[in-house]
């Protein structure tokens, strides 16, 4: 029998069921800047990786600042109550990869498991993969459910299921 807390294996489903989130990033004049991203979990690094276009605002952004936020919610019923969806806001730095290294090759792997449609964007020459080291999150899994977690915390969420 698991005794595993049950927000962490909500926190861990969160993460695994959804495929996108908004990125919080800073702007060369200070400024916050969201926007969204597909992610893929890479659970042996215990980070996420997504991949980003050298043209794209927030890639400048976190390259000049690589400390950045994510948003994760569920989604949004259209009608009834939202207050209480559950969603989490991740911490973390940005790492870029440069192409064709091995961390790169392992990240395009797990991104691809998750999104297969994607492989001819990860030939183009001005995209990038990104790792994104977790560093704490703050964790909402419905009214009156809520918490923070260090970074050693969340990356054992996001591990390998116990």
């Amino acid at each position: 029998m698991s005794t595993e807390h049950s927000l962490t294996r909500a926190l861990r489903e969160l993460v695994q069921q959804q495929r996108t989130a908004a990125l919080g990033t800073v702007s060369a004049g200070g400024a916050p800047f969201v926007s969204l991203v597909p992610y893929a979990l890479d659970v042996q690094q215990r980070c996420l990786v997504i991949h980003v276009s050298g043209l794209a605002a927030h890639t400048g952004n976190l390259q000049r600042e690589p400390r950045v936020s994510l948003l994760l919610s569920q989604a949004a019923p259209s009608e009834g109550p939202v207050h209480a969806l559950p969603r989490v806001t991740l911490e973390a730095t940005a790492e870029s990869l440069l192409p064709d290294t091995p961390e790169a090759l392992a990240c395009r792997t797990v991104y691809l498991e998750r999104f297969p449609e994607a492989a001819p964007m990860t030939t183009l020459g001005d995209f990038r993969f990104v790792r994104l080291h977790l560093l704490g999150a703050r964790q909402v899994a419905g009214f009156g459910a809520a918490r923070s977690l260090n970074g050693d915390e969340v990356r054992r969420a996001l591990g390998p299921a116990p």
